[in-house]
């Protein structure tokens, strides 16, 4: 296989930029920048996310059995890579933003323009990145969009030239 052509197809594919959060219960909460989500079924309605596999943020999420996922508004840039790095809890924040706790116990951050809390249905442990299917048990929206909700979100592209995921 031709490497380079490789990477340069597979980056084709568009990301939103999307901030995962989840709460153990037992004082462990993550939150990481994650982009390979979709929505994978209206009824129920269901989405799917990759998540890094020996990632702090993952192992949270299987023993919360539950997840939000925060959808970062293009005036959000500063939000994604806050979110690089593991999660630091303090002074009533995460990694230094505002949140609040949903109906699953994820966390739901206060400047998100929407977001989706799920129950995890089922995992599939294959590569370096997990899928994890998630049911939609509750959906927020910070304030009635206009235009297009898909024009509004943050996108890998929306980081600059030299930020990729894939490949």
């Amino acid at each position: 296989m031709n490497n380079d052509a490789k990477k340069a197809v597979l980056r084709m594919i568009p990301y939103g930029i999307y901030v995962l959060t989840a709460d153990d219960g037992k004082g462990n909460i993550a939150a990481a920048t994650v982009n390979w989500v979709t929505q994978s079924a209206f009824g129920p309605p269901l989405v799917v996310v990759g998540v890094k596999a020996d990632s702090g943020a993952y192992k949270i999420l299987k023993d919360a059995g539950s997840f939000a996922l925060n959808m970062l508004g293009k005036e959000h840039k500063g939000l994604a890579f806050a979110f690089f790095k593991p999660a630091d809890v303090s002074d009533g924040k995460l990694s230094g933003q505002p949140y609040r706790k949903g109906e699953t116990g994820a966390p739901l951050l206060i400047d998100a323009p929407g977001s989706v809390e799920c129950r995890v249905k089922t995992i599939v442990e294959e590569g370096d990145h997990h899928i994890v299917v998630g049911e939609v048990v509750e959906a927020h929206q910070k304030a009635p969009f206009t235009g297009r909700p898909d024009a509004a979100i943050l996108e890998m592209k929306d980081l600059g030239d030299n930020v990729f995921y894939g490949g």
